[in-house]
């Protein structure tokens, strides 16, 4: 696992040891990030279910602002530390050990709204989708312009709406996909 583009570019990422986390592949984080390039530079951007951290640390790499992470796995927490210093990251980055609401709910409480919302919830709790983005939905941490992007199993079907979010887009990659939404008018 390795930094796609930016200045952290070709840097190795450590990586989980065992089946316990499942990485965003390079290849993902390449398309994801073409796709979110014209935002990305000067984003405040939140990584909820980080994992290793590294779709967050390619948003730092990227000229992303600010970047929260947040996770609650401690196993998963000890990687994003470790991938943080050893990027030499000591600004811009914030890691949040909490469960996703709670974090979501501790940044919504903050007032500012977010740039970009990268989720990626273990592929078994399907049901953390729903829940989860609904959440969002309600906040002020997703503004209008705010997309909210998960990364899902291509077998899970996700609905068009959750709530006041709309799925605008769709992208498949081998055995995953990203589905981008953001908040409707109306319910």
């Amino acid at each position: 696992m390795r930094i796609v583009a930016g200045k952290f570019r070709s840097r190795r990422l450590q990586g989980p040891r065992g089946d316990a986390l499942r990485p965003t592949s390079d290849r993902l984080r390449e398309t994801l990030f073409d796709i979110l390039q014209p935002v990305v530079e000067d984003s405040f951007f939140v990584d909820v279910f980080a994992g290793t951290g590294a779709v967050g640390l390619e948003a730092l790499s990227r000229g992303a602002r600010r970047v929260v992470f947040i996770e609650n796995h401690r196993a998963a927490l000890g990687l994003i530390r470790a991938n943080l210093a050893a990027l030499g990251v000591d600004s811009g980055a914030e890691v949040l050990a909490l469960d996703a609401a709670r974090g979501i709910e501790l940044l919504a409480s903050r007032g500012e709204p977010a740039d970009l919302i990268f989720l990626d919830p273990p592929y078994a709790l399907g049901q953390e989708y729903e829940r989860i983005v609904k959440l969002l939905g309600r906040t002020l941490l997703v503004a209008p312009h705010t997309p909210v992007i998960l990364e899902r199993s291509r077998k899970l079907a996700l609905p068009e709406r959750f709530g006041r979010l709309g799925r605008v887009r769709v992208v498949e990659q081998g055995d995953a996909a990203l589905d981008f939404y953001l908040r409707q008018r109306k319910e």
